[in-house]
């Protein structure tokens, strides 16, 4: 186990945004970009936003899918342009992409932890709570305010984002009601989410969830994310509707961009099913 952690730890390192760079085919959409005092967090935010070809001459109110990462030059270009396919081939519903582009990522999407190894990840590290009440008490209001929505709101991360993603479906299960995560770093804080889940979701809500998740063959995140899988199958949450999907054929710098529109596909299609 120390060898995997030691290993997947320096994978961190390797990778200063953890697959999120921004490759050259990904032509940026066009989109809206404002910025946001947060209180909760203490510095400005960028904020871009996506929104359907016919948003402006269709007056539907729309769902809304909120994305860290979500920068020009991080993911935001490239899930755009998927959702955007997508929506042309008529496999899902028109809805609103929110990117949150990144300060200090490593900051926002890691929760406390107890190991010493994960502190030395960034010079500071564990504000995922703040993080979260930046998302849930200003930002929402902000693009309610700006934009027509309506129905359900999700979010989708990758690595770090993607154990933020997970840790809030845990935490604070209410905020959304679809969440999405593609190698989730569930190894931070010694498999924190993991060994409390039993006691963790004893309280899961009564209104209806849904989550999908998948993970790569990298060492220390497949072993986690079939751990999690386990546990969701033993737990038979009556209101959550969750699929897994293992992709060992995948690495950690690959499954987001090979998984992303199936990952999309199911999630927006089965809102009102409940799979076991």
């Amino acid at each position: 186990m120390k060898f995997i952690y030691h290993n997947l730890f320096f994978l961190l390192l390797a990778l200063p945004g953890l697959v999120t760079a921004q490759q050259p085919n990904d032509p940026v959409p066009e989109h809206e970009t404002f910025t946001i005092q947060s209180k909760q967090i203490g510095e400005w935010r960028t904020i871009n936003v996506w929104t359907p070809p016919d948003y402006k001459t269709n007056p539907d109110s729309l769902p809304v899918m909120y994305m860290p990462d979500g920068g020009i030059k991080e993911d935001f270009p490239h899930m755009a342009n998927t959702i955007a396919e997508l929506i042309r081939q008529k496999k899902i519903k028109p809805f609103i992409l929110v990117g949150i582009e990144n300060t200090q990522r490593r900051r926002d999407l890691t929760g406390f932890t107890e190991i010493e190894k994960d502190k030395e990840i960034a010079p500071v590290v564990g504000g995922a709570a703040k993080f979260r009440a930046f998302i849930s008490d200003e930002l929402f209001a902000e693009i309610n305010t700006r934009y027509r929505t309506a129905g359900r709101k999700g979010i989708i991360g990758e690595s770090l984002a993607g154990l933020f993603v997970t840790e809030t479906l845990f935490l604070r299960p209410d905020l959304f009601d679809f969440y999405i995560a593609f190698d989730p770093s569930l190894w931070w804080n010694d498999k924190y989410l993991i060994k409390k889940a039993d006691d963790i979701l004893k309280s899961f809500p009564a209104t209806q969830k849904t989550f999908w998740f998948a993970g790569s063959g990298t060492k220390g995140i497949f072993q986690a994310t079939e751990e999690l899988s386990g546990i969701l199958k033993e737990k038979n949450i009556k209101n959550l509707n969750w699929k897994y999907s293992p992709e060992q054929k995948e690495e950690h710098s690959t499954i987001f961009r090979a998984t992303k529109e199936k990952a999309i596909i199911w999630t927006l299609n089965n809102l009102n099913n409940i799979t076991r």
